[in-house]
């Protein structure tokens, strides 16, 4: 079983991080040739029991903790944890991306023609990393943590969440591996243009036990109109998907008519999300 040293995080006088927040040593991210520190935030009650805890891998793990290493404002995923304990705990993993190379290694498949022509240029050569990246995940992250924390070995305890290209490859995680993986979290995924294949997949892969929250904003990109669109539409038609295989308590769908597509409608929207997985 793999295992690393998890120091206590220290993020310098501006971090915004509560509750027991742990660093790890890098960590290898061989599918990029790069390595990583991930995060664990562990309960209040982790050091005063000896139960097992589910537990959630989040991407983009450096905007959910600490407004001082995020993108554009953190999650306030300790922040909401805190405050939903005792009634609901879990350990989380935060899994930081590889900046510039964040959308190679969230995507499972990969269309360019489908990206305007700028963009095109800037990915039609590159080939995804996705699927690798869902390798290290099962073959690398869940041995790890289960090394170095008390994590419960059901499936059902042991889930993805992300959003945009993190909801993404949530939403593949799940469907690939569904004997590791028992909820998803994808908030305002990116699941259409270079990416809607993952609705062919998702029908291929067929209607796995699990439970799935999806949500979108009403005005995710509000100078973008027609992106605005497609995510909405992505939306939609990844619940439809969904619901034609048979989901329904299991799945939650949200669509904030005013929300756009940033750290702070994630973080408002996270903690109904969260309840709706765990409970």
């Amino acid at each position: 079983m793999e295992r690393v040293s998890w120091q206590p995080y220290d993020g310098g006088p501006d971090n915004t991080v509560v509750g027991d927040v742990r660093i790890s040593d890098p960590v290898p991210f061989d599918h990029l040739d790069d390595e990583r520190e991930l995060l664990a935030y562990l309960p209040p009650s982790y050091t005063d029991t000896t139960r097992d805890y589910p537990v959630v891998y989040m991407h983009d793990g450096q905007n959910i903790f600490d407004e001082a290493t995020s993108n554009d404002g953190e999650w306030e995923v300790d922040e909401t944890m805190e405050r939903l304990a005792p009634g609901i705990e879990a350990i989380v993993i935060g899994i930081p991306n590889a900046g510039d190379q964040r959308t190679i290694e969230y995507s499972p498949f990969f269309d360019a023609s489908e990206l305007p022509e700028e963009e095109r240029k800037r990915y039609g050569d590159v080939d995804p990393a996705g699927e690798a990246y869902a390798d290290w995940l099962v073959e690398m992250a869940v041995p790890l943590v289960e090394g170095s924390f008390r994590v419960s070995d059901d499936r059902h305890d042991r889930g993805v969440f992300g959003s945009s290209m993190g909801g993404l490859i949530s939403l593949y995680s799940l469907f690939r591996d569904p004997e590791v993986f028992g909820f998803a979290g994808a908030m305002s995924p990116a699941v259409g243009g270079p990416w809607e294949a993952i609705f062919d997949w998702i029908e291929e892969s067929g209607r796995v036990d699990a439970r799935i929250y999806v949500d979108v904003g009403g005005d995710e990109f509000p100078d973008h109109d027609q992106r605005s669109a497609e995510f909405e539409q992505g939306a939609e038609r990844l619940v439809e998907t969904l619901s034609g295989l048979g989901y329904d308590e299991e799945l939650r769908y949200v669509h904030e008519p005013e929300a756009i597509h940033h750290e702070d409608a994630w973080a408002r929207r996270f903690p109904d999300a969260i309840r709706f997985l765990l409970e």
